[in-house]
């Protein structure tokens, strides 16, 4: 398996990074990493722990599952997210010398899933804030548009917006209502105000965006499982911010951290 990226990120790769707020990286990770994170993903379906998202209705079809955390408990998320090219790429995007795992998330719709992911931004959900964090989300399934491909608005990272956050499960623990709620993008497709990208993915694809940057993914009418891993790393200006209205860590930083620290703690985000 391999412990850098398959090909180097240039400086085009960062510039287009920083303007669009979001970048896919291809083949990042070879074959042997794709099928251990598929059987990791097996794994965690069949047992999937106490932080848990079940999004799809009893009685309908298919199946929205979401988890955090797995790298606390499973090695083989450990080791992806600690020794894999991951914090090299992250690393290289955020042009820093070293980074820090803030959290890794796995998102499986399988076939027939009517659920969709709202449009959003990553940021309003965490206990955290900076310019410097960056979601790499792997694709371990072949994925397109059609079957639940994310899709972002180019550049929105830098509206200066922070819209509320809501989890496909609704969760109300997520609802700041002091924040505006995130538009419906779907609905401006055809406004020429508003650029949207996406890419078609093979497995080991790596889809780069900024915490603030909007984007969502529709529901997967296909007969194929979307499978992907998303890590999150934190870079130099990556603070603490134990806010309301925000998911909560494993490994008890609250106790540890105190609000405006840097995003670095010893078996909480370790460096990688």
């Amino acid at each position: 398996m391999n412990r850098h990226p398959l090909r180097p990120v240039t400086g085009e790769d960062v510039a287009r990074f920083k303007e669009d707020g979001a970048i896919c990286i291809r083949e990042v990770f070879d074959k042997e990493w794709v099928a251990r994170m598929n059987a990791a993903v097996e794994r965690l379906l069949a047992a999937p722990g106490k932080r848990a998202r079940e999004a799809t209705k009893s009685g309908d079809p298919g199946r929205f599952h979401m988890n955090v955390f797995m790298w606390r408990w499973d090695p083989d998320f450990r080791d992806f997210a600690l020794h894999s090219p991951l914090g090299e790429l992250g690393a290289s995007l955020l042009e820093a010398d070293k980074v820090s795992l803030f959290y890794d998330q796995a998102f499986v719709k399988e076939p027939g899933t009517r659920e969709v992911t709202q449009w959003h931004q990553d940021m309003p959900f965490w206990p955290a804030l900076g310019n410097d964090i960056i979601s790499l989300w792997v694709a371990l399934t072949p994925v397109t548009l059609e079957g639940s491909g994310v899709e972002y608005v180019a550049g929105s990272h830098k509206w200066g917006k922070f819209y509320q956050a809501q989890t496909p499960d609704k969760d109300g623990n997520f609802t700041d209502k002091s924040l505006e709620p995130c538009p419906n993008f779907s609905e401006m497709k055809n406004d020429p105000k508003y650029r949207f990208i996406s890419w078609d993915c093979q497995p080991g694809d790596v889809i780069c965006h900024h915490p603030l940057t909007i984007h969502g993914a529709g529901a997967n009418p296909l007969t194929s499982r979307r499978a992907a891993i998303s890590v999150r790393y934190a870079g130099k200006d990556a603070r603490w911010d134990p806010r309301a209205n925000v998911m909560r860590c494993d490994g008890e930083p609250e106790t540890k951290l105190k609000a405006g620290d840097p995003l670095v703690l010893d078996g909480v985000f370790p460096i990688t």
